[in-house]
């Protein structure tokens, strides 16, 4: 009767928010002795409303708003052109790369289709560019840059999955620029094909056009530089990239007035992060119940008898995600479906990292696949076209973008040769979750990766020994050790708490 309810209020379209709050709310007052209150308990723990990383999501958010909002399109995009113009199919990889390098600050909401792609559609139209291509690159673009530093879904799916974000920022450059290499080939074909025209390369106005856009482009090498040098911490680097966009955009070229313009983009940047949020503190509730009903680990017995390796794991994740990349918004899939799916893939043995990146270029797709991928809506009701105009559209990309899924799903060296510049210093504190006894209420969210091969830390009555000596570093000021080992301690001595999370045990 509760997921009668819950599937009759999402059909006649009840906010996102809504249905979850009422599975979770439901599931966990249909549960024998369990109190409806037990949601809000995982709600503000840790693992959400605690946690240091959430600052991260409106700081990104604000920042990519006041670049969308200023001149900061027109600046990359003659920065491109000058630079990438001479080659054939020139406009076309100005086009990618402009794209990738704003999303990045937007994170795949659209905006990147609004503001690059309605600068950049007519030009391509007036270089001779083919309709249909040309629609299928600026939709395609929108989703472009989400495995680049400092895009939003990473930061939300390292927060969800309890990993470190800094080495999954490293864990998403290679398979990045794989995807724009393989687009990048595709142009050139293109402009080979058609005989387009070509901007002479000269040095002066490439210099002039770099020298205009030497804030935009500075701001990502500060960032990397800063978060790989240890100079600076993931929240510290957020709070530098929003004060950055405003002091550049409002202050340097003054494309934006503080009075007139800055409140106005604020509101939007806060709107988009309150969805978000509100997203985020229901599903909260109904990942715990799913995490206390042990969801995760009757679909792994489901689905022994017919996957059984690793590769043939990746297989159905694939074809899962692109589905669920259809049918949600990446936020909302990232918070649903990551706490379900990591604890699997450990038990495959899957990289942490390298599931992070197949999960977010399934999402990337997802975008784009009809029939209700959020770019086709985008870009159908900006550029005046028929839905089927895009499908149609976006087809040859979305085939592009399945090679290079297949080449880091099963390449997994190109996630993870990065994510060794990164030391291992902090230790999850979202770790796995033992289950509760009916009555406990709710304890904090979803599990947080393991080693591969380790099975979760509930139910084991044995003392370990490497947790024992693991205890140690509890009370020191500079906790080390891999994701998932255990939560660090907040006072000089290990507490109750501490001990009993480290061996697995509940009281």
């Amino acid at each position: 009767m509760i997921a009668a309810a819950i599937a009759a209020f999402a059909l006649i379209g009840a906010p996102l928010f809504a249905v979850f709050g009422l599975a979770a709310l439901g599931l966990f007052g249909a549960m024998p002795d369990t109190s409806i209150t037990g949601v809000a308990q995982d709600v503000f723990s840790e693992k959400f409303a605690d946690s240091p990383l959430m600052v991260t999501i409106p700081l990104f958010t604000v920042a990519g708003y006041l670049m969308a909002e200023s001149g900061t399109p027109r600046r990359l995009v003659e920065l491109s052109r000058a630079w990438l113009g001479w080659l054939p199919g020139g406009l076309a990889v100005v086009c990618l790369g402009a794209s990738a390098f704003f999303t990045t600050f937007t994170g795949g909401s659209g905006i990147t289709i609004v503001a690059i792609g309605g600068l950049l559609f007519p030009a391509l139209l007036a270089d001779r560019y083919r309709e249909r291509y040309a629609l299928g690159l600026v939709t395609t673009g929108g989703s472009l840059g989400l495995l680049f530093p400092p895009s939003l879904p990473i930061v939300l799916y390292a927060v969800v999955a309890g990993v470190m974000i800094e080495k999954l920022f490293l864990a998403g450059l290679l398979p990045g620029m794989l995807v724009m290499l393989l687009l990048a080939a595709h142009a050139l074909l293109v402009g080979l094909r058609d005989r387009m025209e070509r901007t002479p390369f000269r040095w002066r106005p490439a210099l002039r056009a770099l020298w205009h856009a030497k804030w935009e482009v500075a701001l990502p090498l500060f960032l990397m530089g800063g978060l790989l040098t240890g100079t600076v911490r993931i929240h510290e680097a957020a709070a530098f990239t929003a004060i950055y966009a405003l002091i550049v955009e409002v202050f340097v070229y003054k494309d934006l007035s503080l009075r007139r313009d800055v409140p106005r983009v604020m509101r939007e940047a806060v709107t988009m992060f309150g969805a978000i949020l509100v997203i985020l503190a229901t599903a909260i509730g109904f990942t715990a119940w799913c995490i206390q009903a042990q969801v995760p680990m009757k679909v792994l017995e489901a689905m022994e008898g017919i996957i059984d390796t690793p590769v043939t794991f990746l297989l159905a994740l694939n074809a899962f995600l692109l589905v669920v990349g259809m049918l949600m918004d990446v936020f909302s899939a990232i918070v649903v479906v990551v706490p379900l799916v990591v604890p699997i893939a450990a038990h495959f043995g899957v990289d942490p990292y390298h599931l992070g990146i197949v999960f977010l270029l399934n999402l990337e797709i997802g975008y784009l696949t009809p029939p209700v991928g959020l770019n086709l809506f985008i870009s159908a009701f900006r550029f005046g076209r028929p839905m089927t105009a895009v499908y149609r559209a976006v087809l040859p990309f979305i085939g592009l973008l399945l090679i290079a899924l297949a080449i880091t799903t099963y390449v997994p060296w190109l996630s993870t040769s990065l994510t060794g510049l990164v030391r291992s210093e902090e230790i999850d504190v979202q770790g796995p979750a033992p289950p509760r006894s009916p009555g406990a209420g709710a304890t904090g969210g979803s599990p947080g990766p393991s080693e591969p091969g380790e099975g979760p830390a509930a139910g084991n009555d044995a003392i370990d020994l490497d947790a024992l000596e693991r205890l140690d570093d509890l009370g020191g000021d500079e906790p080390s050790g891999d994701v998932g080992e255990g939560p660090p301690s907040m006072s000089d001595e290990p507490t109750l708490d501490d001990l009993e999370l480290e061996l697995g045990t509940t009281p």
